[in-house]
């Protein structure tokens, strides 16, 4: 097993090198200062401004912030939703596609505009180019500024005083967009395409099988079929199949793909182009696309603690809260990866699996691809779940109940470990606010944080933000649980089955959209549920950060004295990390109890 922590500490290594510059550059160019790509960018942000009438020297108010924040997602929303109704009248429709319903409509609109993208559908069989691009792939790059947006909001509140504003939402909206977003995704896209994801304008293409097959009415595949393509009968054991279709031809589907996966997973946002997302092989056909889209799944979420830090002028502050996310990372990846390396005792039942690594993956390759095998499809459920990106390449359905157990967990705690762009790092900064006020109460002084006192106006919307999203995934699941028709929609029974309901909503309140399949959620009920579960998780907390921004301005600074906790030492990021895991065990262990772990207590006999 030591290779496949070689693999991973070469992810890692990659990941750190690559972000530390990017947190340079994204806070350089969110500040306004001159960067490496001003000269390109500088007009078309100038024309952007001027024909939207933006004033970029505005300062904002926390409220008016919010305003702009709230009436430009629902304009998004609507206008998603309205592409996504009205495709069947829409050109970029090549295979003719209908338009949605309005129950699953609504639902693919909130979960895109809220960086969810939940998906209870199957891409390539659903949408055109069109709407891909111009509803979906639009809404991968505004709804991660989004998020981005309000973390730079939060980070003037903390070094600004008087009341000085907060900064022009509209400004950090093309800023992000056009400084970060774009080119990144610009890149990507270029190189993914380079390694065979598909980009054009065409529909789906048919190829000649070199071996034709044998389907019965119900579409299964005929094993042993002997076929004969002349007469077109299929025998087996010399019996004609009466109602057999043979098939000569594979569809396979084009589009816009590249484009999309790149911003996908540099925007966490994670909705895939076509249904089995990554785990498809023209969304990720090889290893060296597999790295790509792996690395940036994570690569700006980890940028943003090292910007934090330039920011703020504290760039122990930005390392503190680094190294808090990544040790959870780092415990998450080894809890995984010897589970699923390890496989079930099921699995090695009478010999019949062959779990040794002699030659061969070993462990639980069920649900996962060939191509790449069990350390990658680990390490990207980790980073997927760990980020708000629930993109996959792996059934997650089909992990071992530990390995189920840690993609659960990482969304539980809020996807605060390193999580969504933007989101995650305002979620992580709600706790550590939570984190010094604990503190605080233990040595009787007033907690600070970054030069600014924390009193009860800042503690109650911290509070807010960290049981935002277990209040509304505990709600959501707990209201599916009440009505007798969800268990129907479910594919198992038992401890399993409570899992995938667990998960399903704990993806929707995490706002990640990964699936733990096996679950029918295309169904009018759950579609509406669950586009309630993403709205709370998504805009409670902003509401909730912004106005600490607000509170936070309008404080003068405090001068560091001997009894001033630090928070850039090994003791906070201990803390920090011990009151992520606390708030996360306190409101989830039942839940989890039911489900993974009494699956998992049930496996080891």
């Amino acid at each position: 097993m030591a290779h496949v922590f070689i693999e991973v500490a070469l992810d890692l290594l990659v990941l750190v090198l690559l972000a530390y510059p990017l947190g340079g550059y994204i806070a350089k160019a969110m500040t306004g200062e001159r960067t490496f790509m001003g000269k390109v960018v500088k007009p078309i942000e100038g024309g952007a401004y001027r024909l939207l009438r933006i004033d970029p020297s505005e300062e904002m108010g926390w409220r008016r912030y919010l305003a702009c924040v709230l009436a430009f997602s629902a304009a998004s929303l609507i206008v998603v939703m309205v592409l996504l109704m009205c495709q069947g009248w829409l050109p970029g429709n090549p295979n003719g596609f209908s338009g949605m319903s309005w129950d699953l409509a609504l639902n693919t609109a909130v979960s895109f505009v809220t960086n969810t993208n939940w998906q209870a559908y199957s891409g390539e069989t659903t949408l055109g180019w069109l709407v891909q691009a111009v509803g979906l792939g639009v809404q991968n790059f505004l709804t991660p500024a989004v998020g981005m947006a309000v973390l730079f909001a939060l980070i003037r509140g903390f070094v600004r005083t008087k009341g000085e504003g907060l900064g022009s939402f509209w400004v950090d909206l093309i800023r992000g967009t056009l400084y970060v977003f774009l080119p990144l995704s610009l890149v990507l896209a270029i190189c993914l395409v380079a390694g065979g994801v598909p980009e054009s304008l065409s529909g789906t293409r048919y190829v000649t099988l070199d071996e034709p097959i044998a389907v019965d009415a119900a579409g299964d595949i005929i094993e042993g079929a002997q076929i004969d393509t002349n007469t077109g009968t299929v025998t087996v054991d010399g019996q004609t199949v009466d109602d057999a279709s043979i098939v000569t031809q594979e569809a396979v589907p084009q589009g816009l793909a590249a484009s999309q996966v790149a911003i996908k997973q540099l925007g966490t946002n994670g909705g895939g182009y076509f249904g089995t997302n990554s785990a498809y092989p023209l969304e990720n056909p090889n290893a060296f696309t597999d790295f790509l889209e792996l690395i940036s799944i994570l690569l700006i979420p980890a940028a943003l603690c090292f910007a934090f830090g330039i920011c703020v002028k504290s760039k122990k502050q930005g390392r503190a809260l680094f190294a808090a996310m990544a040790i959870c990372l780092v415990i998450s990846l080894v809890i995984m990866i010897v589970n699923e390396q390890g496989g079930t005792a099921q699995l090695a039942q009478g010999g019949s699996v062959d779990l040794s690594t002699v030659g061969q993956a070993g462990g639980n390759m069920e649900g996962k691809e060939s191509r790449f095998g069990i350390a990658s499809s680990s390490v990207w459920a980790v980073f997927t779940t760990a980020a708000s990106s629930g993109s996959v390449n792996c059934t997650m359905d089909s992990l071992t109940p530990m390995g189920g157990f840690v993609p659960m967990v990482l969304m539980e705690l809020g996807e605060v470990v390193f999580g969504g762009v933007g989101s995650g790092l305002y979620g992580m900064l709600g706790f550590a606010i939570l984190t010094v006020f604990v503190a605080g109460l233990m040595v009787g002084r007033t907690p600070e944080f970054l030069g600014k006192k924390i009193e009860p106006p800042e503690m109650r919307m911290s509070v807010l933000v960290c049981l935002a999203t277990p209040v509304a995934i505990l709600v959501g699941s707990g209201v599916a649980a009440l009505v007798p028709q969800v268990a129907g929609y479910l594919g198992n029974s038992g401890a399993h089955g409570f899992s995938e309901l667990l998960y399903n909503f704990s993806s929707a309140g995490g706002n990640n959209g990964s699936s733990f399949a096996g679950m029918l959620s295309n169904t009018t009920f759950l579609n509406v549920l669950l586009s309630l579960v993403m709205l709370f998780a998504r805009f409670v907390p902003i509401a909730a950060v912004l106005s600490i921004a607000g509170g936070l301005s309008g404080k003068r600074m405090v001068a560091t004295s001997a009894g001033t906790l630090s928070t850039t030492g090994p003791m906070f990021v201990f803390l920090l990390i011990f009151i992520v895991i606390l708030v996360g065990a306190l409101s989830f262990f039942p839940a989890l109890a039911l489900g993974p772990v009494a699956e998992f207590l049930g496996s080891a006999v």
